[in-house]
């Protein structure tokens, strides 16, 4: 198995980025620390930051997978559909202060040659794995090379 991409919920890197001249400003320094502090105390892997979750994606041969992590919501409360060409994945679960609920959703691009007819899903641990097979013609195939 392949590990392709993790996909941060927010989509910040931990370095700063050099403006113009290759130099860092010194806003932006302080920015990003910032950043980099609140999310070690808060914890990476937190469903409360914006409605989003952490999400992996692997492959090997025959499949694409998609694993999140939704900790604390029932299997009955997970949505996962196909839609233009993304895996939309929706949940909800009651909210920590007892009242109402929060809800999360994650739109995950996936390839064309996936087959959308023989997807699965399974959720086991508070872990959601999203299995796509590939069509057969995106699959690779060995080809041999001949000598003259």
């Amino acid at each position: 198995m392949r590990f392709i991409k993790f996909n941060q919920t927010n989509g910040r890197s931990a370095s700063p980025v050099p403006g113009f001249g290759g130099r860092v400003s010194q806003q932006g320094l302080e920015n990003e620390l910032d950043w980099l502090f609140g999310t070690a105390l808060t914890g990476f892997a937190g469903l409360s930051r914006g409605g989003q979750f952490p999400v992996d994606l692997f492959e090997d041969k025959e499949n694409t997978y998609v694993r999140a992590e939704l900790p604390g919501v029932a299997s009955d409360a997970i949505s996962v559909e196909i839609v233009d060409g993304a895996l939309s994945i929706q949940a909800s679960r009651k909210a920590s202060s007892g009242e109402g609920n929060e809800s999360f959703a994650r739109l995950v691009n996936i390839a064309d040659e996936v087959q959308a007819d023989k997807v699965s899903a399974s959720y086991e641990n508070g872990v959601l794995t999203v299995t796509l097979p590939r069509k057969e013609q995106a699959k690779p195939r060995k080809i041999n090379v001949s000598v003259n």
